[in-house]
C-alpha cells in the first residue's frame, strides 16, 4: 500500500524542485546521513539561481524543505513587487534567498543571534552580497545586552535559537537591535515584508517601543510560538487597518489599501 504522506510530498518535491532537484534532494540528504554532525552540504533549489548549503545533522535540511518543498512562505505570493523586506530571525538564511529571487528588486536585511547560523546564513547570501544586509544581533525591543541559548550540535535545535536580556555580570552572546533601528538605519521609509520568526521574542518586541516602526510596513509575516505572543501581537496592531490571515504556523498582517 503507498503511504498517501510520503507521495504527497514527492509530489510535492517534483513540483518545487523539478526532477533534477528532487534527485539532488535525495542525494543530499543520503550524504548528510552519511556525514560527520556539522559537515557543510551544497543543496540546489528551482526557486533558487544559486546553491545553498546545510549541516549534516542538524535542523538545516528540515528548513530547507520547509521554505522550498512546502514553500510556506507562498502566503505571500500575491505580493508582486518588494524594496525592503526585514527577515528578524534568519536562521541560515533559507527564507531570505527565497525571498531574494522571488522579489529582484528588493533590498533584503537579515538579522540573526546564534553564532553558527549566522556563518551559514553568510555563506549561503555570498552571492546576494550586494542586495542584503546582514546583522549578528537578537531582535528587541530596545538595545540590551543578550544571551543566545545553548544548542547542542546536532541536537535539530538551531532552528529554535532563543534570546535573553543578560543577568548583571553575565558575558553578553550579542547585542540587540529594534526593528525601529533597522528601519532608520536602512534608508527606507516603510518596510514592504517584515518576516520574523524569533522564537517567543516576538512577545517582547511587541509589547513596548513599538511605535517608530509599527505602521510602517506593508506585510507581516510572523510565527506566533504561545498564546501570550499571539495577544501581545494581536493587542498591538488592533487599531490597525491589517487583513489577517494564517497558512499553518504563520500569521499574516496585510496592509489594506
Amino acid at each position: 500500500m503507498v503511504n498517501q504522506s510520503r507521495l504527497y510530498w514527492y509530489q510535492r518535491e517534483l513540483a518545487n524542485l523539478g526532477v533534477v532537484g528532487t534527485l539532488g534532494l535525495k542525494v543530499s540528504r543520503a550524504r548528510g546521513a552519511r556525514s560527520p554532525v556539522g559537515t557543510p552540504i551544497r543543496i540546489r533549489a528551482r526557486l533558487a539561481e544559486h546553491p545553498m548549503w546545510f549541516r549534516a545533522g542538524t535542523s538545516d535540511l528540515t528548513v530547507f524543505h520547509e521554505m522550498f518543498v512546502a514553500r510556506d512562505y507562498s502566503c505571500l505570493d500575491s505580493v508582486q513587487d518588494a524594496e525592503l523586506i526585514v527577515d528578524c530571525g534568519a536562521n541560515v538564511g533559507y527564507a531570505a534567498v527565497y525571498f531574494l529571487n522571488r522579489y529582484p528588486n528588493a533590498h533584503l536585511i537579515a538579522i540573526e543571534p546564534d553564532p553558527g547560523n549566522f556563518e551559514l546564513l553568510t555563506r549561503n547570501l555570498a552571492s546576494y552580497a550586494d542586495r542584503c544586509t546582514l546583522i549578528r544581533a537578537g531582535v528587541w525591543p530596545t538595545a540590551a545586552r543578550l544571551h543566545v541559548s545553548d544548542v547542542a550540535t546536532g541536537a535539530g535545535g538551531e532552528w529554535g535559537i532563543t534570546v535573553r536580556e543578560c543577568l548583571p555580570g553575565e558575558p553578553a552572546s550579542c547585542e540587540a537591535i529594534d526593528i525601529g533601528s533597522v528601519l532608520t538605519q536602512s534608508g527606507h521609509t516603510r518596510i514592504s515584508i517584515l518576516k520574523i520568526d524569533i522564537e517567543g521574542s516576538e512577545a517582547e518586541v511587541f509589547a513596548r517601543n513599538v511605535d517608530p516602526w509599527i505602521h510602517k510596513f506593508d506585510n507581516l509575516v510572523i510565527e506566533l510560538h504561545d498564546e501570550q505572543c499571539e495577544a501581545t501581537v494581536h493587542g498591538a496592531l488592533a487599531d490597525q487597518a491589517l487583513d489577517v490571515s494564517r497558512r499553518d504556523t504563520l500569521t499574516l498582517f496585510r496592509r489594506r489599501e
